[in-house]
């Protein structure tokens, strides 16, 4: 049986279980009704594991673990609270996410950091470059002392803030304007590669590249990595734009928005993490040895993360659309059917 059959077939069944677990969440459901849920609830539990194993089709074994997580929360009595639903977001959502972009996530890396390897190169190599960047008094004043001392410039906590703020706005930027047919992103993602290879170019003149990785790889590694995930959300919704697909251009953009969402409440927390690093490792006392394992050791568990619940998570059908686990109540998965 073919996935449009399968489909046609048991729509029926689908549709009256949805009947009934709506209704029964006001409790108006008969004595014979409960029973008619609890089998249909097996039924569709059957169907589901189809989907998964024969079908794969991601929108509809999304549509059908959304539908059997609602109907086995009113057979269990499961009512998702607060704690659950954040916890299934950061488990399932936005992994999900995380790995739906993971293609576009590879061409941001390359335009950002490939500025940054070029321009580095460039401002080492050539006299001229390097005149273009400013006097030379100014040039060996921001390496000798004014890059070093930005990171102790204030209270730790107030820069950690400052820092988390402007990183924010500059992923928002990065993404939110992508949808202006992926310009604006690209853009943004190349001007942010050319600065830091800028820094990094003029601290190789002066000889001291060591201590320029030493300050920006322990909070840099998961701040650029934030970065290049919000510019492949835009141009996502760019080439959305350019390229809808088999979709309606309003449908397919409107999914691509909420995805865009979730990557923006992921990020937020990413760049609060890295914020921190910033504010309280990076200008800290520590040695740069223990300054760069923290910022090695965030970016490993935070892609670890990624990619081990992300590809679980599109593996069950999700898509990392935010509300995908239940409309009406952030369920994630439905007890095994009896047997």
């Amino acid at each position: 049986m073919d996935v449009d059959r399968f489909v046609a077939t048991n729509r029926p069944v689908w549709d009256r279980l949805d009947t009934l677990a709506r209704r029964a969440g006001g409790g108006r459901l008969a004595p014979a009704e409960l029973d008619e849920l609890v089998d249909l609830y097996q039924r569709v539990a059957t169907h589901l594991s189809l989907a998964r194993t024969t079908y794969r089709e991601p929108a509809l074994t999304a549509s059908l673990t959304n539908l059997t997580a609602r109907a086995g929360s009113v057979l269990y009595g499961s009512r998702p609270r607060t704690l659950r639903a954040v916890g299934d977001f950061f488990t399932t959502t936005f992994p999900a996410a995380l790995w739906h972009l993971r293609r576009l996530a590879a061409v941001s890396a390359a335009l950002l950091l490939l500025p940054a390897v070029a321009v580095g190169v460039w401002i080492a190599g050539s006299p001229a470059a390097l005149e273009a960047v400013g006097p030379e008094s100014l040039r060996e004043a921001y390496v000798q002392e004014d890059f070093e001392a930005y990171y102790s410039s204030e209270p730790a906590a107030q820069f950690a803030t400052e820092v988390t703020v402007n990183n924010i706005q500059v992923a928002f930027t990065a993404f939110a304007l992508g949808i202006l047919l992926c310009v604006p992103t690209v853009y943004v993602l190349v001007l942010n590669g050319g600065l830091l290879g800028q820094a990094g170019g003029l601290h190789a003149v002066y000889d001291v590249l060591p201590r320029f990785f030493g300050l920006i790889l322990p909070h840099g590694l998961l701040e650029l990595t934030a970065i290049i995930v919000a510019g492949a959300t835009g141009l996502r919704l760019g080439w959305t734009v350019i390229d809808p697909g088999d979709r309606p251009r309003g449908a397919a953009l409107a999914a691509e928005g909420r995805r865009a969402i979730t990557v923006v409440i992921g990020l937020v927390v990413l760049f609060v993490v890295a914020g921190a690093v910033e504010g309280f490792i990076t200008g800290s006392g520590l040695p740069t040895w223990a300054r760069v394992g923290v910022g090695v050791l965030v970016e490993a568990v935070f892609l670890v993360y990624a990619l081990v619940l992300g590809r679980r998570a599109a593996a069950g059908g999700f898509s990392g659309q935010v509300g995908e686990l239940d409309r009406a109540g952030w369920v994630t998965a439905a007890p095994s059917p009896s047997p």
